[in-house]
C-alpha cells in the first residue's frame, strides 16, 4: 500500500503540474486563426491577422491587426512589437489573399506555408473581392470573431458541396502539377454580411479570371463527384421539350438533391488534344416552378432531358472559359500526361494546347423516385 502511495504521488504531482503549464502557456500566446495578404507600399506584403487572446479565466477577446514588411515572418515580428503576448500559428485555420496580390502570383505564399511545420496543410486558401484589411477591419454587427466566421463559412459551404476545396494541401498539389491549375473560392463583404461570391481561376500561380459561385456545381462535377448536394438552374422557355412547353409559357424553375454523380474523361485524340466527358448524375427533384406531375413518365422524361440540355451547355460554357484564359482547373493535361507515354509534358506546351482543345460533352441526368437513394 505504501509502495502505491509513493508511486501515484509524484504522478499526481506531475499532472497538476502539467495543467499549471498549459494554462500559463495559454495566457502568454495570442492565437492566429486567420491571416491575409494584400499588395503592401514599396513591394512590401501588408499582412492582417486574426488573434484571439485568452485570459486566465478562459474569456477570449479578439484583436485584427495590420502589419506591413518584406516577408510574412517579418510580418509576424511586426505584430509581437503590438502585442502583449507571443504571436503563434498553430491555430490558424484560414489564408486570404487580396485580388491584386492573387494576380501578381501565390507561389511564395504557398511554399512558405509548405515549409512552416507550424502550419496545417489542411488550412483553408481563398481570395478576397479588392483587399483583405478592409474585409477583416470591418466592425460587423452580428460577427464577433470574423477569423472564426470565415473559417465556419469556407468549411460548411465545401461540406454541402456548394463550394470547391482548396486547401493548402489541394492547391499545392495542383499548382505544381504539370497539368492542372489551381482553383480558389472567392469572398467578399457585402454589408453587415461576408459571403462567397465566385471561384477564382489560376495560372501559373497567378489569378487570371473568376467563375460565378454558382459555377462551382459545374466545376466540382468534371474534377470530381457529388456525394449529396443541392442545386438551383433555371431552364428557359424555348429549351424546354414540348411536352413541357404545353405545362408553362414562362422559364421552369428546378431544384434537386440528393445528387450523385460520376464522371469519366477519355482521351480520344492527342495529336490534337480531344477528350470525351461522361457525366451521370441520379437526383431527387425536390421543386419546380411550375410545378409538373413527377407521377407522369412522359413528363419526368421530359424534365431529365431538358436538365442535361442545361447541364451539358453550361459545363460547355464554364470549360470554354477556362480555355480562354489557359487555365485547366478541371485537371486535363493530368489526363493527357497519364494517357500519353512519354509525352514530355510542361506547363508552358499544355497550357498552349489547352485553349484549342476539344471536349466532347455527354449528360445522363436520371430523376430518382421520392425515397430512393443509391
Amino acid at each position: 500500500m505504501n509502495k502505491l502511495k509513493y508511486f501515484y504521488s509524484p504522478l499526481l504531482a506531475l499532472v497538476l503540474l502539467y495543467g499549471c503549464v498549459e494554462t500559463n502557456i495559454l495566457d502568454k500566446v495570442g492565437l492566429t486563426t486567420l491571416v491575409g495578404y494584400d499588395v503592401g507600399t514599396e513591394k512590401k506584403i501588408a499582412a492582417t491577422v486574426v488573434i484571439r487572446e485568452v485570459n486566465p479565466e478562459f474569456q477570449s477577446n479578439v484583436e485584427v491587426l495590420t502589419t506591413e514588411n518584406d516577408t510574412s515572418k517579418g510580418n509576424r515580428i511586426e505584430a509581437n512589437h503590438q502585442l502583449s503576448k507571443k504571436v503563434v500559428v498553430g491555430q490558424m485555420r484560414v489564408v486570404l489573399f487580396g485580388e491584386e496580390l492573387a494576380k501578381e502570383g501565390l507561389r511564395y505564399f504557398i511554399d512558405t506555408n509548405l515549409e512552416n511545420a507550424s502550419v496545417s496543410n489542411g488550412i483553408y486558401m481563398a481570395v478576397v473581392e479588392d483587399r483583405v484589411a478592409p474585409l477583416l477591419e470591418y466592425e460587423y454587427e452580428n460577427i464577433e470573431d470574423i477569423g472564426q466566421h470565415i473559417f465556419r463559412l469556407i468549411e460548411q459551404n465545401i461540406e454541402q458541396e456548394y463550394m470547391i476545396s482548396s486547401t493548402l494541401h489541394e492547391v499545392a498539389r495542383d499548382y505544381y502539377s504539370v497539368g492542372k491549375d489551381v482553383a480558389m473560392p472567392i469572398i467578399k463583404r457585402d454589408k453587415e454580411l461576408v459571403k462567397l461570391s465566385g471561384v477564382a481561376l489560376f495560372k501559373d500561380g497567378k489569378m487570371v479570371s473568376r467563375l460565378p459561385a454558382t459555377d462551382s456545381f459545374y466545376v466540382k462535377i468534371v474534377r470530381d463527384t457529388f456525394k449529396a448536394g443541392l442545386y438551383e438552374t433555371i431552364l428557359h422557355h424555348e429549351d424546354l421539350p414540348s411536352a413541357l412547353q404545353k405545362i408553362t409559357t414562362d422559364d421552369m424553375t428546378v431544384a434537386f438533391d440528393a445528387i450523385h454523380s460520376k464522371r469519366k474523361v477519355t482521351l480520344v485524340n492527342a495529336a490534337n488534344p480531344e477528350f470525351d466527358l461522361n457525366v451521370k448524375i441520379k437526383a431527387r427533384i425536390l421543386e419546380t416552378y411550375p410545378d409538373i406531375n413527377q407521377g407522369d413518365p412522359k413528363s419526368v422524361a421530359a424534365l431529365e432531358k431538358a436538365i442535361q440540355n442545361k447541364l451539358a451547355k453550361e459545363l460547355e460554357k464554364v470549360i470554354a472559359q477556362s480555355q480562354k484564359v489557359e487555365s485547366d482547373i478541371f485537371g486535363f493535361g493530368e489526363i493527357y500526361r497519364g494517357s500519353v507515354r512519354h509525352a514530355q509534358l510542361t506547363k508552358e506546351k499544355w497550357h498552349e494546347m489547352y485553349k484549342d482543345m476539344k471536349v466532347n460533352i455527354h449528360v445522363d441526368f436520371v430523376v430518382l423516385r421520392n425515397g430512393v437513394f443509391e
